[in-house]
């Protein structure tokens, strides 16, 4: 009897990340009141724009929006299963952060991510440094979120020899 094929879920090694390609991820999140104010009071920020209905109420978004921390968070974890499940051996940092469109309840958060840099590391043998930017867009397809993120990778493991 044969042994039977097993096929792992993960990311993609280094060597398998293409510069200039940008990866679609599915399926998107529909951001809920509960998921902002759980986040929200989680991370210990009582910001009244994402808690308090009737001060945001009367501010020039007119209801309360969700946590920019959140977007970005719900953002990077879309790309997970795609790209790095696995496959990652630390964030290295974040270099920019924008949010041009406020995220609201009940909209969809899309992302995708272009490869925009990536090298071998020059101290770590089997692992290099991949630069990433995230993008998300609502379900209108406005753009809500731009992440750059800066990740160690493992390299593709030597086949086995037989």
């Amino acid at each position: 009897m044969s042994t039977p094929t097993v096929v792992v879920q993960r990311g993609l090694w280094f060597d398998e990340l293409a510069l200039g390609v940008t990866y679609r991820h599915s399926p998107g999140r529909t951001i809920s009141e509960a998921d902002n104010i759980a986040f929200s009071t989680m991370t210990m920020n009582p910001q009244a724009l994402h808690l308090d209905a009737a001060f945001s109420a009367n501010t020039e978004f007119g209801e309360r929006i969700v946590n920019s921390l959140l977007t970005m968070s719900v953002l990077v974890g879309l790309s997970v299963a795609h790209l790095t499940q696995g496959t990652i051996v630390a964030n290295l940092g974040f270099s920019e952060a924008s949010f041009p469109r406020p995220l609201r309840h009940g909209d969809t958060l899309y992302g995708e991510t272009e490869v925009v840099e990536k090298r071998l590391s020059k101290s770590r043998p089997g692992q290099g440094i991949v630069t990433f930017r995230h993008t998300a867009r609502n379900q209108d397809g406005e753009v809500v979120a731009v992440v750059v993120r800066s990740t160690l990778m493992h390299t593709a493991p030597a086949p086995a020899s037989s």
